[in-house]
């Protein structure tokens, strides 16, 4: 009964088989070879962007701060909302690649609206040398709270952010669960709304530890390889990275897994609907779940096994309420999810 996050996971088989096969010989290294090449190829088939620039790197933290040191200047701000991995989970990664970059914050969720986009933009666009300078947008899809932006809603903050020359980063750690839970293409979620960088995850996702960084504008190539060099993020045994991004996107692994981590959370969501304890924050749009329950019940699911992330202490009064949140990874088998259900309900 993991829920505690979607990180806790393994890595499936066939990526670890493709690690073993990568294992065979010896093969250029930092990058040049064929794995690299043909998962460059991929992602960008993939993307529907034959020009894009394609990078690995091993870690979110990195793919986000190297991506957004690539479209900002030390002077500018990176604009993100409060909720945003690169606010609260990143140890000020971003500004110190990116050399300075301040952030700035954007609504008071985790998903902001063009009106408090455009505010911010206004503010910092106006010229004034005693401030930071307007510097890209960040969104994230899937959202730390486990909700989806919309396409049309993608397509404002694009294009607000556009007419203010600000570009625009996706933080996608769960780019594939939004892909799978929206029915779109990966080009309609990014490029073709008006996205320059997207972080696409697979960590997350059943990878060992891979992330890719595409950049639409090939121009901002050679920039990304100094700072991934220079930060200490090229790999020497690249092979490692292409080999399991390779067999993530061979025969749709990766959208296979997003939509069954995606179908574990609508399953364990409407088992949690039917105790009339739970208390939802959000509505349910992929594979998170945040709930407020009894400090009792939480203290009795956790003594019985249950895992998962509590925002507040086993400690108190049973009555009173805990926030919590559930994340279910594609490994999640049905018969977990129904024995936590069964000792929720019991």
């Amino acid at each position: 009964m993991f829920f505690a996050s979607d990180n806790t996971g393994p890595v499936h088989p066939r990526v670890m088989q493709a690690l073993v096969q990568a294992n065979e010989g010896h093969v250029p290294s930092y990058g040049s070879d064929d794995l690299t090449r043909a998962v460059e190829t991929r992602i960008r088939e993939v993307f529907e962007a034959p020009e894009a620039a394609v990078y690995l790197v091993a870690t979110g933290t990195t793919a986000n701060a190297l991506a957004l040191a690539c479209l900002s200047r030390p002077w500018d701000t990176v604009f993100c909302t409060p909720e945003a991995h690169v606010q609260v989970d990143e140890c000020n990664a971003p500004e110190f690649y990116t050399g300075g970059a301040k952030l700035t914050l954007v609504g008071k969720a985790d998903r902001m609206t063009p009106p408090e986009l455009d505010a911010a933009l206004v503010h910092h666009g106006s010229g004034d040398v005693h401030i930071a300078q307007s510097g890209p947008v960040t969104l994230t899809q899937v959202t730390e709270n486990g909700r989806l932006y919309t396409l049309d809603e993608l397509r404002a903050l694009c294009d607000l952010a556009r007419r203010h020359g600000s570009p625009v980063h996706l933080d996608g750690a769960r780019f594939a669960n939004a892909v799978a839970a929206l029915g779109c293409t990966p080009a309609e979620m990014t490029w073709k709304l008006g996205i320059d960088a997207v972080s696409f995850g697979g960590t997350k996702n059943g990878l060992m530890g891979v992330e890719a960084v595409v950049l639409f504008d090939p121009a901002r190539a050679r920039e990304f390889e100094l700072r991934r060099k220079r930060g200490a993020h090229l790999f020497s045994k690249h092979r490692y990275l292409a080999a399991q991004m390779l067999a993530y996107l061979e025969d749709g692994l990766w959208l296979e897994m997003a939509a069954q981590a995606n179908a574990n959370g609508a399953r364990l969501a409407e088992g949690l609907r039917g105790c009339p304890q739970v208390v939802f924050d959000y509505e349910v749009q992929a594979n998170m779940i945040f709930a407020t329950l009894p400090r009792g019940l939480h203290r009795r699911l956790h003594e019985a096994g249950a895992k998962y992330t509590l925002f507040g202490s086993l400690e108190g009064p049973e009555e009173d309420t805990v926030r919590a949140r559930f994340v279910c990874d594609w490994s999640l088998r049905a018969e977990e999810i129904d024995r936590y259900l069964a000792l929720l309900n019991a």
